[in-house]
């Protein structure tokens, strides 16, 4: 029996391990130096040594005190001597391993077999974008919400499966690593333990790993408080906050979103509503409350959102971002209509088990359920439904292993461009070998392009602005003062604002276009120009 038991428990790992490595090398992919570890990776270097990138605004005004993503990376990369890029998509996948578990463990709970249960899981692993709040339910940057989310999965399937003090325990590590995506859960969990059902007393036993993370992370906090600008959790936004954090996070403003995005979210809340209502009996009440109380919250979080911000103007909103539970309510879809389906494919229902088949597999490759939709992502989805429910349950996960390949190769889904070119890679290893150590660089003709950021951590040389680095104005306003004061100062180039640029502190101009002047490094992308 336990020998049963131990081989088990090597395939339930050993699966979950297998899917979390297709979903990062395959499908829906990981990206690094693309978004916010443009963001978090010059921090890091920077904590690491700080006479690297001292010139740069970015890490003069770090916003890692309230997590413990930046010592526990700094730890890894000491101990292991791997680069952070390393460390951190170690991190990375396992936490989209813990992730799948949960999810495994949640089909689990509703009635189905380890086959059909890793079918949702893959289904759910496929990830999918949320329109409004600019988030995903699996993320491909390596930041500490991608570590948090997954984790957050992973305790919500322990707790339903009655393992409640190891779900404090993965709560609480989601709680250190991001603790506004942990807020969702917390709050449910919290009712949760109150509820009137048996089973209350094992709850309270995460309320020690949660309270102790909740705890450490305070003290993280107070020892880094020294670190930049103190964050203002009760200040109110003045009018040119508001202006800033409209024109460069205008994710985070309800009322700027389009109204499509809206009646998105009220259509997938229907479906949720729908699918639950199909499985309740199936899901228990554990479940239940965690997959509805987290959509809640999801959906509270709009009006609750524009009532804080939009009319109250509390500045503590825009670093919360509570719109970003909004995923807990297209992942609750996608959980539900693949358990839905799965279940109706072992009860041999196979017309209704196709119909929920194709709603799961379309998340993936249809950013707004309203339309347009695109004919043949739409002929992809019927065609993985139709092979799922061909298939006898025991191997209908091989169909969801096919979505991995068949969405991006045949739907034609890129999750997110490449990047890194050989030309700016040639051009920061120039910086890093040739220039000074307190080189400041600008991009004045790249606008909104994110080559600067990928140069600022490879060549790790300071950029005296750039567009992404301004997505960080709705957590420091004076950093969002400075951002913007030196992004009106360099947004249109002109040959003659050399002299003007080494006065504010610029060494080196790069520009797309050579000037009539020599160079002091080109390729063919780039020309480097010396400004004093």
């Amino acid at each position: 029996m336990r020998r049963f038991a131990s081989a088990a428990a090597l395939t339930r790992g050993a699966a979950c391990v297998a899917l979390a490595l297709l979903s990062y090398f395959q499908f829906p992919g990981h990206t690094w130096l693309q978004q916010d570890s443009q963001i978090y990776a010059p921090i890091l270097e920077h904590l690491r040594d700080p006479s690297v990138l001292r010139n740069d605004l970015l890490v003069q005004q770090p916003h890692v005190a309230f997590t413990v993503y930046d010592e526990v990376t700094l730890g890894l990369r000491a101990v292991t001597g791997a680069s952070f890029h390393t460390v951190l998509a170690g991190q990375q996948i396992a936490a989209r391993t813990l992730g799948i578990w949960g999810l495994l463990l949640m089909a689990e709970t509703a009635g189905l077999a380890f086959w059909p249960a890793l079918l949702v899981a893959a289904i759910c692993s496929l990830g999918a974008a949320i329109p409004g709040p600019a988030v995903l339910t699996v993320e491909y940057e390596p930041s500490p919400r991608a570590f948090a989310l997954p984790l957050l999965i992973c305790a919500a399937g322990l707790a339903v499966r009655g393992r409640h003090w190891a779900a404090g325990v993965a709560g609480g590590v989601a709680v250190l690593y991001h603790a506004p995506t942990a807020l969702p859960f917390c709050s449910v969990y919290a009712a949760m333990m109150v509820w009137p059902k048996p089973g209350r007393e094992a709850r309270w036993r995460a309320l020690g790993p949660l309270a102790a993370a909740s705890a450490l992370l305070l003290v993280c906090a107070r020892w880094q408080s020294g670190a930049g600008e103190p964050q203002q959790f009760f200040a109110h936004l003045d009018a040119a906050q508001v202006a800033l954090q409209r024109l460069r996070t205008a994710y985070v403003w309800v009322s700027a979103w389009p109204a499509e995005n809206l009646w998105h979210h009220a259509l997938l809340l229907v479906i949720f509503v729908a699918a639950m209502a199909r499985i309740r009996e199936a899901l228990g009440t554990e479940l239940r409350l965690m997959l509805a109380g987290m959509a809640a919250v999801g959906v509270l979080s709009v009006p609750l959102s524009w009532l804080l911000l939009e009319q109250a103007k509390w500045g503590l909103i825009p670093q919360l971002q509570p719109m970003r539970a909004l995923l807990f309510v297209t992942l609750g879809v996608q959980f539900l209509t693949a358990a839905a389906g799965a279940r109706a494919l072992v009860e041999r229902r196979m017309a209704e088990a196709f119909a929920w088949f194709v709603l799961a597999y379309m998340l993936p490759m249809q950013p707004l359920a309203t339309g347009p939709f695109d004919g043949i992502r739409l002929a992809v989805a019927l065609v993985l439904a139709g092979a799922t429910v061909m298939l006898r349950a025991r191997v209908a996960p091989a169909a969801a292993l096919v979505a991995f390949f068949a969405i991006p190769l045949v739907g034609g889904v890129v999750n997110y461009p490449d990047l890194h070119t050989a030309d700016l890679a040639e051009l920061s290893a120039w910086a890093r070998e040739n220039t000074p150590k307190d080189a400041v660089f600008l991009f004045p003709d790249v606008n909104k392009g994110l080559a600067p950021g990928i140069f600022r951590s490879e060549a790790l040389r300071a950029v005296y602005v750039d567009w992404k680095g301004g997505g960080q104005v709705n957590y420091l306003k004076d950093l969002g003062e400075q951002w913007w004061f030196r992004w009106q100062q360099t947004r249109r180039f002109q040959a003659g604002d050399l002299p003007r640029y080494g006065a504010i502190g610029i060494t080196y101009v790069v520009l797309r276009e050579p000037l009539a002047r020599a160079a002091a490094h080109q390729n063919q992308t780039y020309a480097v120009y010396a400004v004093r």
